[in-house]
């Protein structure tokens, strides 16, 4: 028995005899965590073992059976109170890949070294690692750097602020990087500082572009991070890592659209062996609104109570409540974030004076991360802007100073960073008793128009330019009362989110 390692971990695996097409192997725990299963070491019962498409269980002494093709990757599905091998940076090492003949090799990017004939046995060492009911989770999206420079921005910018969560482990949620895969490895050195498992989304930009099938786009992907798809258990909920990017090719209409195809059989497949009541939890690059098979999903979850799911790429923050409208058949919407990215608007905009652009995203909010916290069925999302206090939870539009015979009418505008149309956003003056409702609106913001309209005058220092804002999802509006007496005024917002978390923001002015 050897412990085998050629670029990724491959699980324990014995080539004493060629197994045909049926990968074997046994799950095992793996008490002295050396990978190798020693003679006391049980195997587990139960535990889900998959090739992408079917998912089949252990027995009792551990051992499973799996029919394979070539260019499958056998993994093994994670469950609560084990862990599968970490790397020494901290990714998630969970997998077998079988690739007789290797990746093809005009790619520009390096794929997988041949693996020669499928093994006698493919073993997966778990370590006993016990995991309460309530944990955090680190949720990111979009580094996207194209160049070192913009990895630097990101080192930077947003991970110090990581260090010393106790989170559970981590999510990028795709496009890891701009095109350029060469910066996937780099990635992955600065991430390993923060000290924890580190999941990551397979997402548009992560992709080998010179190929002609999607089979074949994540080549370089599966070198480094393994399958694209796929499930795990921590704690009391149910995680599936979800590839929903189909590479079309370099054609007219676009290199790729979003949709889930074949990796619906695994869902499905993988869905049979969770319980009804666990909170299963979908992480995907592009939002499952713009999915094209989106309702064969939705019909794998529709007899579950609790389920959430998140995506990022847009370069907005969004939350969705998914309900007939969206082709979502069940009573109770599905809840969809589509999250911040952490490269803001691409890391455009101006710098700040540690030469790191301001990267605000196009609907006003600041770039980005998120703390969930999973407590059994239930979860919160706490949005946190990179470099900024924790309290630092919207934007307010006012004028710094009013004529007192035009105060009627004036107008104040709210952007809460990651409101929803089932926030609770009020307005009040001064500490006065009754707090004015403000009315959601559909409009660009006002601060990201005006600088964009600023920096559009000059040539930015990295090439890129701003892109176009959108009408955002999370502004709100209310107009001051009329005649406030001349001086200086506090406009205080109070807002209260869908999972009663409150915050407040404060702005001065003056009445002349």
């Amino acid at each position: 028995m050897v412990a085998v390692i050629a670029g990724t971990w491959l699980a324990t695996i014995d080539r004493d005899l060629r197994a045909g097409d049926l990968a074997r192997g046994v799950v095992f725990e793996d008490r002295n965590r050396d990978g190798m299963r020693g003679p006391d070491e049980k195997g587990l019962f139960g535990v889900g073992v998959s090739n992408g498409r079917d998912v089949v269980l252990t027995d009792s002494d551990g051992q499973y059976e799996l029919a394979v093709d070539d260019d499958d990757i056998v993994f093994v599905l994670k469950p609560r109170n084990y862990m599968t091998a970490v790397d020494s940076l901290h990714l998630p090492r969970f997998y077998y890949v079988h690739k007789p003949k290797g990746s093809p090799k005009h790619l520009k990017y390096r794929g997988v070294k041949p693996t020669g004939a499928l093994p006698k046995s493919v073993n997966f060492p778990l370590v006993c690692h016990p995991e309460p009911d309530k944990f955090d989770v680190i949720i990111s999206g979009d580094p996207q750097p194209r160049n070192p420079a913009e990895l630097d921005h990101f080192a930077h910018d947003v991970v110090p602020e990581w260090f010393g969560i106790e989170a559970a482990f981590g999510v990028t949620l795709g496009d890891i990087v701009f095109d350029d895969l060469n910066l996937l490895e780099p990635y992955n050195a600065i991430m390993s500082t923060v000290g924890i498992p580190w999941h990551n989304v397979h997402g548009n930009h992560d992709m080998n572009y010179d190929v002609k099938s999607d089979e074949l786009a994540d080549e370089t992907w599966e070198r480094i991070y393994g399958p694209p798809t796929y499930s795990f258990d921590w704690g009391p909920v149910h995680f599936i890592v979800l590839d929903n990017v189909m590479y079309d090719g370099d054609t007219e209409q676009g290199k790729y659209h979003s949709e889930i195809g074949r990796h619906l059989a695994f869902i499905e497949n993988d869905l049979k062996h969770v319980p009804r009541e666990k909170l299963v939890v979908l992480m995907m690059h592009v939002p499952i609104v713009s999915t094209i098979d989106k309702e064969k999903l939705f019909a794998l979850l529709k007899e579950r109570p609790h389920t959430f799911s998140l995506s990022a790429h847009w370069h907005f923050q969004q939350h969705f409540f998914l309900d007939q409208r969206f082709g979502w058949e069940a009573e109770k919407p599905h809840h969809h974030l589509v999250h911040a990215t952490a490269c803001g608007s691409w890391w455009q905009g101006a710098p700040d004076e540690f030469g790191i652009p301001h990267a605000m995203m196009r609907c006003g909010a600041p770039n980005g991360y998120s703390i969930v916290t999973f407590n059994k069925q239930d979860y919160s999302i706490r949005f946190k802007a990179a470099r900024r206090p924790a309290e630092d939870q919207m934007a307010i539009f006012a004028p710094s100073r009013i004529d007192r015979a035009q105060t009627h009418g004036m107008e104040v505008v709210v952007n809460v960073f990651a409101g929803s149309e089932r926030s609770v956003v009020e307005m009040r003056i001064d500490d006065a008793q009754s707090w004015i409702p403000m009315k959601q609106v559909k409009r660009h913001d006002p601060y990201l128009t005006n600088i964009i309209n600023s920096e559009r005058s000059r040539q930015p220092p990295n090439g890129r330019k701003m892109g176009n804002p959108i009408d955002s999802p999370h502004l709100w509006a209310a107009k001051l009362p009329a005649k406030l007496p001349r001086g200086a005024h506090t406009i205080e917002i109070r807002t209260r989110d869908i999972f009663g978390q409150i915050a407040h923001g404060h702005r001065v002015i003056r009445v002349e």
